[in-house]
């Protein structure tokens, strides 16, 4: 199993893990954005994109934007989507991805990473349990839709 940073470059490589997503997160009528558009991201110096990669192919990833602070002068880093293949689950991988995340995140001198994941996903908050957070929280998430019509 190989965990990389993905590069402008991996352009390929970013497509598979959306594709992962897709699958893992049952995204139903899910249409890929132009490539264009993911290349642009990709080169963003405050976006991440994390693969694990098994046999040649990508089985599982995260990504991360970076968000500037205004309270102190290191930034932070939000896990925006962790995924892994189904039948890949309940290996390691995912720690796997945090692990990585974090020692990058920390080389480059960001305050901390954070994550949410929904309360009634059982699953989800006994993953992020076992990566050894240094904090758990009881927030609500509040989003607000903007149709642009």
């Amino acid at each position: 199993m190989e965990i990389k940073k993905l590069a402008l470059t991996d352009i390929s490589q970013f497509v598979e893990l959306i594709k992962v997503f897709e699958v893992v997160f049952e995204m139903k009528n899910f249409q890929m954005p132009p490539q264009a558009h993911l290349e642009k991201l990709l080169a963003k110096p405050d976006f991440m994109v994390f693969v694990a990669i098994q046999d040649e192919a990508v089985v599982a990833g995260l990504t991360i934007y970076t968000l500037e602070q205004y309270y102190a002068t290191k930034p932070l880093a939000y896990i925006y989507d962790l995924a892994v293949k189904t039948a890949l689950q309940r290996q390691g991988i995912g720690q796997q991805l945090i692990k990585a995340a974090n020692a990058h995140c920390k080389a480059l001198g960001y305050e901390e990473i954070f994550v949410q994941a929904d309360k009634v996903d059982d699953y989800a908050l006994d993953f992020y349990r076992k990566t050894q957070p240094t904090e758990e929280e009881d927030v609500s998430h509040f989003y607000y839709t903007l149709n642009n019509d």
